[in-house]
């Protein structure tokens, strides 16, 4: 199994969510998150003042799925939420050694 984490823009999660549906994915995590890469914030004018936003809004995906389905996962995320442009975001992928459902105590493969 695999646990894939993705760091992407807002506006994204609508599509990125649907081709992940599209190819069979059944659950997620959404997490409302700040940070900043490459982009390093901006600057803003509020009633005359200019500040720096150095974090700026994001939405980090959490899944797991079977070994067999990360790679068109990866491809679906990659394809929806890439818009061409600084600040697209990043993909994690980590190896989950184990994963346990609460409710039936079922674990392994059948628990995701």
């Amino acid at each position: 199994m695999k646990k894939i984490e993705a760091v992407i823009k807002p506006f994204k999660l609508d599509e990125v969510k649907e081709a992940l549906q599209e190819i069979g994915v059944q659950g997620m995590t959404v997490l409302e998150a700040k940070g900043y890469g490459r982009q390093k914030g901006h600057s803003e004018l509020y009633r005359g003042a200019e500040y720096v936003v150095d974090f700026l809004p994001k939405i980090k995906i959490e899944l797991v799925v079977a070994d067999d389905l990360a790679p068109a996962a990866l491809e679906a995320i990659q394809t929806a939420a890439r818009t061409g442009k600084i600040g697209d975001g990043k993909i994690f992928v980590s190896d989950i050694i184990d994963v346990v459902r609460i409710r039936t105590g079922e674990s392994g493969p059948q628990a995701v």
